[in-house]
């Protein structure tokens, strides 16, 4: 049986998007068979995966509106045992039209419904905030693994977020779990990323991940030539990471 996991953080910039995309790269490669949801209209997850968003004529909008099946919007990328059903800038109008939808909340895990079980694990690469969009993704989801930039302001927001699944929790999705915190964009040589990862072990001793992803340019050159990291630089630092933290993950669900 799949699972499903929401990548979020309603703070930009912290490694959303690298972690759903080299995540799911580097389980593909592990031999998982994997599903990538790009449910950001920004659908840098799917530019980073090589795919022209421009020629995008149906993905995670049509999922949401129930007007193409899941099955139908899954697009095969070149990274081993990994699909995508990518994301358009038309999905930034899908917060207002499901607003009058009943039980809106759930339009994301009905359409995921008959293609769970097709796949070891569904990652959804979340928008960087709290509204129906995220939502949505949290409702349908098993567990939200949430990346934490190690900087100034990194726990700021985390308490709102985690009142956010504390509600999804109780409203719509009582089985939803928090898989992990996940540390990134971390440099050993300063005293601040240092002390942000002190206070959030401490802090959720238990709920953070051991891998720590570590500041890397070949991580960050990867999404211009639309490449996960893996198949980018396979040696590089950054590849490392992700597969440890791929490994990880297995390990934890195994």
């Amino acid at each position: 049986m799949g699972k499903i996991i929401a990548i979020a953080n309603q703070k930009g910039g912290v490694g959303k998007t690298t972690t759903a995309v080299n995540l799911a790269a580097c389980l593909g490669v592990l031999e998982k068979k994997v599903l990538l949801i790009d449910a950001d209209p920004q659908a840098n997850a799917s530019s980073g995966l090589g795919i022209n968003v421009d020629k995008v004529e149906a993905g995670t909008y049509q999922l949401l509106e129930h007007t193409i099946k899941a099955a139908d919007l899954i697009v095969k990328t070149e990274s081993p045992n990994l699909d995508i059903i990518p994301a358009h800038i038309d999905l930034v109008a899908i917060e207002i039209e499901l607003v009058d939808q009943e039980n809106r909340e759930q339009m994301l895990r009905k359409a995921l419904a008959p293609i769970k079980d097709d796949y070891d694990y569904i990652i959804l690469d979340c928008a960087p905030s709290l509204g129906l969009l995220t939502l949505n993704a949290l409702t349908a989801s098993d567990s939200v693994l949430i990346p934490i930039q190690c900087e100034y302001f990194a726990l700021e927001g985390l308490g709102k977020l985690l009142n956010t699944v504390k509600s999804v929790q109780n409203l719509h999705n009582p089985q939803l779990d928090i898989e992990g915190l996940l540390l990134t964009m971390y440099d050993s040589r300063l005293r601040l990323s240092n002390q942000v990862v002190e206070e959030v072990n401490q802090h959720f001793e238990g709920l953070t991940f051991k891998t720590i992803i570590q500041r890397n340019v070949r991580l960050s050159e990867a999404p211009s030539y639309g490449e996960s990291i893996i198949n980018y630089d396979a040696a590089s630092k950054g590849s490392e990471n992700y597969l440890s933290l791929a490994n990880e993950l297995i390990s934890k669900n195994s």
